[in-house]
């Protein structure tokens, strides 16, 4: 996979985790806080800025309450 491709890869991601998000209505600040992460770390993940560990993944997924699997098909 390319770099561009992976870009790509990674803003579909953050607009996939936003949409989970706002669907659970949570915000940016109660997400990082159930999660165990910086703020910060939510919002360059919903911009495709940064890429989660498989850990993360995971916490994320339980707080949201959905899948790996829903969590990352796009």
């Amino acid at each position: 996979m390319d770099n561009k491709e992976w870009e790509v890869q990674a803003g579909k991601f953050g607009k996939k985790l936003a949409k989970l998000r706002n669907e659970k209505n949570s915000t940016q600040e109660n997400l990082s806080f159930e999660v165990g992460v910086d703020r910060t770390y939510i919002s360059l993940l919903e911009r495709g800025l940064r890429n989660p560990t498989l850990k993360r993944l995971w916490q994320i997924s339980k707080v949201l309450k959905v899948s790996i699997t829903e969590l990352v098909t796009f």
